[in-house]
């Protein structure tokens, strides 16, 4: 078992979904049940699958757990995107929290 509050990854997947909190919560109204619900389930997603797969016993189910934590963490990519596409983020903050998280390089855009 690992214990998942000593984890860093854990640690900033927790400052990573308020970010997206944040973020969400400047969305528009008649987005509460869409995007913004999507963008926040799929955040809580990440640090929670990787709480409940240190309850493991074994790493073989720990990585199973890690893989569906890395599917989420695509789907908040995704859905950030869309969120720009859509003007409901700029591209400034798009690049911040991208940068500030490190999900991407500049040379991917």
């Amino acid at each position: 078992m690992h214990r998942f509050k000593d984890l860093e990854f854990w640690k900033i997947s927790r400052l990573f979904c308020s970010e997206i909190y944040a973020i969400t919560s400047k969305f528009p109204e008649f987005e509460k049940f869409g995007l913004t619900n999507q963008l926040r389930r799929a955040s809580v997603s990440i640090p929670s699958n990787i709480a409940e797969g240190s309850s493991r016993q074994s790493n073989k189910d720990f990585s199973r757990f890690l893989q569906i934590t890395l599917g989420s963490a695509y789907e908040v990519e995704t859905q950030l995107l869309i969120a720009s596409d859509l003007n409901f983020i700029t591209h400034e903050e798009l690049d911040s929290i991208f940068k500030k998280f490190r999900i991407y390089n500049k040379n991917d855009l």
